[in-house]
């Protein structure tokens, strides 16, 4: 899979060359291309924002400088053209399993008060956001996207890991322990040291169906 990220701060994905997400570029089971949106400006001072119609506070992101960055990373319209949006679809586990099959995706990163219209019914074939709150960007929004997706990709993870995790099945996922057995007065339970795998997974079931009753009782 290909990930193209469009922003005006590329130096803001640094992180992304870390951990499982790093390691995946590493193996060429993902291609990252940061792409920074001034890079197609066409006005001589590399200006890529300026204040909206009708008045109002802050700035906007023009059309122009977007719309030739998406044209030049994706010529021929193949990708999944997505914008980093509070106005978005909020982001579900059952979209991440069908962007992970994409061959191609395209994320733009709004900045300011947001983009101008017109790029988005140019040039977007979907708006996605992570949550009902607003951040000063989309570029937290594409990093969160990206890892997401970079997860299901082949060979990136074990397929056990991704089994029994949050969000299968529309549960929470178990508590999980490690050593030692005892830290400061708390105990790993006794079924988890006890060997019966049956009785290991009707525990981790169990507790995963209350765990999920007690934080998100809507996914039931």
């Amino acid at each position: 899979m290909k990930i193209t990220i469009l922003t005006l701060f590329p130096e803001m994905f640094a992180p992304l060359h870390a951990s499982i997400v790093g390691r995946a570029v590493k193996e060429g089971k993902l291609s990252l291309e940061i792409v920074d949106i001034r890079d197609y400006t066409q006005d001589k001072h590399l200006k890529c924002d300026d204040y909206p119609f009708g008045g109002g506070a802050g700035m906007v992101m023009m059309a122009q400088p977007i719309g030739s960055a998406i044209e030049a990373v994706d010529p021929e319209h193949r990708a999944r053209r997505i914008y980093l949006s509070p106005k978005g679809r909020v982001l579900r586990q059952e979209r991440i399993f069908s962007l992970a099959e994409e061959e191609h995706l395209v994320l733009l990163c709004g900045h300011y008060e947001g983009v101008d219209q017109r790029a988005i019914d140019l040039f977007i074939d979907e708006e996605l956001s992570i949550g009902d709150y607003v951040l000063t960007g989309g570029e937290l929004p594409a990093m969160v996207l990206t890892d997401c997706v970079t997860r299901y990709l082949d060979g990136v993870l074990s397929p056990q890991s991704l089994v029994q995790e949050s969000f299968s099945e529309n549960l929470l996922e178990y508590p999980q322990y490690t050593r030692p057995v005892e830290y400061r007065g708390l105990t790993v339970p006794e079924v988890l040291r006890s060997g019966n795998h049956a009785a290991i997974d009707k525990w981790r079931r169990e507790q995963a169906i209350e765990l999920t009753k007690k934080m998100r009782p809507d996914l039931l």
